[in-house]
C-alpha cells in the first residue's frame, strides 16, 4: 500500500477522454485540480496512440498530486495510426512503463490509500477486460452472440484491433487477469474501504440502458458480478459506456465517469469534461 496525508484534498475521476478529437484534447488541456493535494483517476480510453496517451497523462500528472490510470480497450488497440506496433500483453506492459516514467500509478502498482476527507480508502486500479459472458437475450454461447451482433451490424472494433497475444483469446486474457486481481484484493487490510477502478463495469446492470444491447458482450464479465458484495467497496468507478451517471447495486455506488465523443457530449446539459468527485461523495455522504 502507498499512503499519504491529503488535508482538504479530493479524489476525482474521469474516463474516455478520446483526445484524438481536438475538442476533447482541449478539455484535457483545461482540466485543473481544486487543491494542490487532489488526486485524479483516469479510467481508460485516453487515446489510441502511445504518443497521445503519454501527452494526456503527462499533462494531468503535472497538475494533480497523484494520477491513477487503468487501460481501456482503445489504449490496447494496435491501431494503424500508431508508430508503436506492439500487440496484446506487450503493448499493455509498454503503457505501464510509460506511466511509471511519468509517475502515474497503474494496475501493476501497490494500491494507494487516499486519506483526505471521506477517507481513508484504498484506490484499486484494475485491468480485467471482458469474456463475452454478457450475452444478448436468447444467446447461449459467444459464437451465438457474435453471430447475432454481426447480424445487427453492432460489432466492437476490438474484434479487429485488440489482440490478446500471447493468450489464445481475449476471454483467456480476461480470466487470467480476474484470477490474479481477485488474489490481490483479498490481501487488502480488513476494514479498509475500496474504490475499485476498471474501464469496464464490474456488474452487468449499467449495460441495461444501452441502445444496442448486443454491445454488452464487450463490456465486462460475470466473473466479477459479486465483487461489490464480496469486498468492502466504497465506490465502483468505470467508463466505456459513454453514459455518465450514478447507479446503485446492493447499496454500492457505481459511477460512470466518461467524457465520450464530441457528438455525444454536445447533447448533454452539463459542461463537458467535468471531473466526477468520488471521495468525499458529492452528496456529502461517506
Amino acid at each position: 500500500m502507498i499512503s499519504g496525508t491529503n488535508g482538504g484534498s479530493r479524489l476525482w475521476a474521469i474516463s474516455d477522454l478520446h483526445i484524438g478529437y481536438a475538442e476533447n484534447r482541449a478539455l484535457v488541456d483545461a482540466m485543473r485540480p481544486e487543491t494542490d493535494g487532489d488526486w485524479l483517476i483516469v479510467a481508460g480510453d485516453v487515446a489510441e496512440t502511445v504518443e497521445d496517451i503519454r501527452w494526456a497523462l503527462k499533462t494531468l500528472a503535472g497538475r494533480f498530486a497523484k494520477v491513477v490510470w487503468v487501460p481501456g480497450n482503445h489504449e490496447l488497440w494496435t491501431h494503424p495510426s500508431d508508430a508503436v506496433t506492439l500487440r496484446g500483453v506487450a503493448r499493455y506492459d509498454h503503457l505501464v512503463e510509460q506511466c511509471r516514467d511519468l509517475g502515474v500509478l497503474t494496475p501493476e502498482d501497490p494500491y494507494p490509500v487516499f486519506d483526505g476527507p471521506g477517507g481513508p480508502v484504498a484506490v484499486a486500479p484494475l485491468f480485467l477486460l471482458y469474456d463475452y459472458s454478457f450475452l444478448p437475450s436468447g444467446c447461449a454461447t459467444k459464437d451465438e452472440g457474435l453471430e447475432y451482433a454481426h447480424g445487427t451490424g453492432v460489432v466492437c472494433t476490438d474484434e479487429r484491433l485488440l489482440h490478446p497475444d500471447p493468450y489464445p483469446s481475449r476471454e483467456d486474457w480476461c480470466r487470467a487477469r480476474v484470477a490474479a486481481t481477485e488474489r490481490r484484493l483479498a490481501e487488502v487490510p480488513d476494514g479498509l474501504p475500496l474504490v475499485l477502478v476498471n474501464h469496464w463495469p464490474l456488474h452487468r446492470h449499467p449495460t441495461d440502458v444501452l441502445w444496442y444491447p448486443e454491445f454488452a458482450m464487450w463490456c465486462g464479465t460475470v466473473l466479477t458480478d459479486d465483487w461489490h458484495r464480496r469486498f468492502p467497496v466504497h465506490t465502483m468507478v468505470y467508463g466505456h459506456l459513454h453514459i455518465p451517471r450514478t447507479t446503485w447495486q446492493d447499496g454500492v455506488r457505481f459511477e460512470e465517469v466518461s467524457v465520450g465523443y464530441p457528438r455525444e457530449w454536445r447533447k448533454r446539459e452539463r459542461p463537458p469534461g467535468r471531473l466526477r468527485r468520488i471521495v468525499p461523495r458529492e452528496d456529502g455522504e461517506r
